[in-house]
C-alpha cells in the first residue's frame, strides 16, 4: 500500500515551527527558557517597580500641594489607634472618625482662642512702645555712622552698610507686606491646603485597611510575607517616633512656660503652648516658638527680652543635645549623626516639610536594609 503524506510548504511562515531559543536575540531567548515560577515573580517585581515609579510621578506633579497629602496621612495614621477603640464601643467607621475629627477641630480652636489675643494684646503693646525702640534704634545706627570702628587696628566705617542693609529691610518689608492682594491670596491658599489635608486624612483614615491590601497585592506573592513583618516594624517604628516628638515637645513646653512665668512674662500658659507646638518642628521648632516670647519680653524692656531669650535657648539646647538624641535613638534606632544628615538633607529637599519625613524615611531605609542584609548575605547586618 501506498502510505498517503500531506506535504507542508517550507516557504510558509504563517504554519513555520516556533524558533529554538538559541536562535532567538539573548535576552529574549533567556526569558523563554527561563522557568514559568521565576518569569512570574521577574514580571511581578517590574510591575511593582513601574507602579512605584508612576507613584513617585504623581508625588511630583502634585508637589505644591504635597504637604497636605503629608500632613494629611500622618493624622490618619495618628488617629488609628483611636477609631480601633472607638469601633470596638460599636460605633461605626465612620462615625468613630468623625467624632475624632470634631474633637481635633475643638481643640484647634480652642489654641486659636487662647493664642490669638495674646498676640493682639503684644502686638498692641509693642505699636505703642515701638517709638521709643526706634529712637533708641537710630540713636545707636546715628552713633555708629558717625564713627568709625577700630578693630585690630583696621577703621571699619559702617556708615555705607547701614544705609544699604536700611533700604533693603525697606524694600524687602514694602515688598513682602504692602501688597494686600497677594496677602489674600497667601490666605486663601493656606485655607485650602488645611482643608484638603482634612479631606486626605478623612478619605485615608476610612480606607486604611484597603490602603494596606493595595501596597500588598503589587509586591511578589513571594515576598509578601517580608513586606507583613518589615510594614509591622515600620508601623511600631513611626508610632515610637511621634510618641518621642511629643515628649520632647511637651517638656520644652511645659519648662518655657515655667520660664515665662518666672520671668514675669504675661499669659505664661499661652507662650509655653506655643513653645510646645512648634517644637514639634525637628530641631528648627524650638527656637522659633521662643520668637513670640522675646517680643513679649521686648514689650517689657530690652533686658527682659535678653533674659527670655537667653532662657530659651538654654532649654533647647539642654532638650535638644541631651533628651533628644536619646528618645529619637529608641525611637528610629539611627545614630546621631545619621539623624542629622537626614534632618539636612530634608531641609534641603522640602524645607520644614522635608525635616517632618527625613527622620521617619531614613528609619524606614535602616528597617529595610536589616531585613534585606541577611537575607542577602547570610549574615546579620
Amino acid at each position: 500500500m501506498r502510505t498517503l503524506s500531506h506535504p507542508r510548504p517550507a516557504d510558509n511562515p504563517q504554519e513555520s515551527e516556533p524558533k529554538d531559543p538559541e536562535h532567538l536575540p539573548a535576552p529574549v531567548a533567556v526569558a523563554w527558557s527561563m522557568d514559568p515560577h521565576r518569569r512570574r515573580l521577574y514580571l511581578q517585581i517590574a510591575f511593582g517597580l513601574a507602579s512605584a515609579l508612576v507613584a513617585i510621578l504623581v508625588l511630583y506633579l502634585i508637589r505644591d500641594f504635597l504637604g497636605a497629602f503629608v500632613l494629611g496621612a500622618a493624622i490618619a495614621f495618628l488617629i488609628q489607634p483611636a477609631i480601633h477603640r472607638l469601633t470596638e464601643l460599636g460605633l461605626p467607621r465612620i462615625v468613630a472618625i468623625g467624632v475624632i475629627f470634631i474633637a481635633i477641630v475643638a481643640a484647634l480652636a480652642g489654641i486659636i482662642l487662647l493664642v490669638v489675643p495674646l498676640g493682639i494684646s503684644e502686638v498692641s503693646q509693642l505699636q505703642s512702645q515701638a517709638p521709643g525702640l526706634a529712637a533708641q534704634a537710630q540713636h545707636r545706627i546715628s552713633s555708629l555712622q558717625g564713627s568709625p570702628i577700630s578693630i585690630f587696628g583696621i577703621d571699619i566705617n559702617l556708615a555705607s552698610s547701614t544705609e544699604a542693609v536700611s533700604a533693603h529691610l525697606r524694600d524687602y518689608l514694602l515688598g513682602q507686606f504692602g501688597n494686600a492682594v497677594s496677602i489674600g491670596l497667601t490666605a486663601l491658599t493656606t485655607v485650602l491646603q488645611i482643608l484638603l489635608m482634612f479631606i486626605v486624612a478623612f478619605l485615608l483614615a476610612l480606607d486604611a485597611q484597603s490602603v494596606r491590601r493595595v501596597l500588598r497585592r503589587l509586591v511578589p506573592n513571594d515576598y509578601r510575607t517580608d513586606f507583613d513583618q518589615i510594614w509591622r516594624r515600620v508601623r511600631r517604628m513611626l508610632y515610637a517616633y511621634v510618641r518621642g516628638q511629643i515628649i520632647v515637645a511637651g517638656m520644652i513646653g511645659i519648662l518655657s512656660g515655667v520660664a515665662c512665668l518666672l520671668l514675669g512674662l504675661p499669659d505664661a500658659v499661652a507662650l509655653g503652648l506655643i513653645a510646645g507646638i512648634t517644637a514639634i518642628i525637628p530641631y528648627l521648632g524650638p527656637f522659633l516658638g521662643a520668637i513670640p516670647a522675646v517680643l513679649v519680653g521686648l514689650a517689657g524692656g530690652p533686658l527682659k527680652a535678653l533674659l527670655v531669650a537667653l532662657a530659651y535657648f538654654v532649654i533647647s539646647n539642654v532638650i535638644l543635645n541631651f533628651v533628644y538624641p536619646k528618645v529619637m535613638g529608641d525611637a528610629v534606632r539611627l545614630p546621631p549623626l545619621l539623624v542629622i544628615v537626614a534632618l539636612i538633607a530634608g531641609f534641603s529637599w522640602a524645607g520644614i516639610l522635608g525635616m517632618f519625613v527625613a527622620v521617619p524615611l531614613a528609619a524606614t531605609l535602616r528597617i529595610l536594609f536589616d531585613h534585606i542584609y541577611p537575607r542577602l548575605y547570610e549574615k546579620r547586618a
